[in-house]
């Protein structure tokens, strides 16, 4: 794997796991893991591919995200643009496009698809309402960011194969994060990040894998995550929710306090809000290089 100059660790891989092991050595230290192996029982295995999406999805209208800067007049996560299923894995298969599905939720939307894969007994208490899927096209990526309710991840890829960087809630610190938002600072590339415009990024310590077909990758929770599509595929994620009181905490903030104050001020002060978020993501971070 091509180095990026960060200060990355491989995530450990296993084949397969116990209950009590991965409880033990990855949930409660809150390290991440690649079970190359949970899931081999699932009909999904042998399924899930674009063909079968296409077939089974083909007709509804999912959003669609890019890599595009947050603009004021975006609400909280609203999508760049909508197409059909099937006309959006043309695209994927046909050229590279930025265009991703962003927490498409499976049993919501196509409650069939249930049929194919189960809820793995690992000693989180997944809910069992919320799978969400992901796709995106090659060399497509998400910024780095948390997720709003700092859940425990299961991150189960299908097809393709897919870059993903972690970093530790407590690394925001040198990672220029936006001001009331999940988002580090849109303009740098974790692929291949500038050290002379982002000098800070070196203090930070995460860690790094490659996802292939039916591998599940753990995210402990509120981990910040970088992924990018090598090449065109798709995910399905299940969660659990944070048990550390301090992430659950700020879990509740996000979610009913955070995002709709986001929301207020950029309808009172526009693009400047942004532009001001971004700004003070820089001066407040460096400014600890300083320090």
């Amino acid at each position: 794997m091509a180095t990026t100059g960060l200060n990355l660790k491989e995530i450990e891989r296993v084949d397969t796991i116990s209950k009590k092991e991965f409880l033990e050595d990855f949930v409660k230290p809150q390290i991440p893991v690649v079970i190359e192996n949970l899931v081999g029982e699932w009909p999904a295995v042998q399924k899930w591919d674009f063909n079968y999406m296409r077939e089974k999805v083909g007709e509804k209208v999912v959003p669609l995200y890019d890599d595009r800067p947050v603009d004021y007049k975006d609400g909280f996560n609203e999508p760049h643009a909508k197409m059909k299923m099937s006309e959006y894995i043309d695209l994927l298969q046909r050229e590279p496009t930025r265009y991703r599905i962003f927490l498409y939720n499976v049993l919501k939307e196509v409650p069939e698809l249930q049929d194919d894969f189960d809820f793995p007994d690992v000693g989180l208490r997944l809910m069992k309402s919320l799978p969400m899927l992901f796709f995106g096209g090659e060399d497509s990526y998400t910024f780095m960011h948390y997720d709003i309710d700092l859940a425990n991840i299961l991150h189960f890829h299908f097809q393709g194969e897919k870059e993903c960087i972690l970093y530790p809630f407590g690394e925001k610190k040198h990672l220029y994060k936006v001001p009331h938002s999940l988002i580090t600072h849109e303009s740098i590339d974790f692929s291949n990040p500038d050290f002379e415009t982002w000098p800070a990024l070196r203090n930070a310590s995460g860690y790094r894998t490659r996802l292939n077909h039916c591998q599940t990758l753990y995210m402990p929770e509120g981990y910040w995550h970088y992924m990018r599509y090598i090449t065109p595929g798709f995910s399905m994620s299940m969660r659990a929710i944070a048990r550390n009181p301090k992430n659950l905490s700020q879990a509740l903030y996000n979610i009913f306090f955070m995002r709709h104050y986001d929301n207020l001020m950029r309808r009172i002060k526009g693009q400047k809000w942004i532009d001001d978020k971004n700004q003070k993501a820089i001066t407040k971070t460096n400014s600890r290089l300083d320090a």
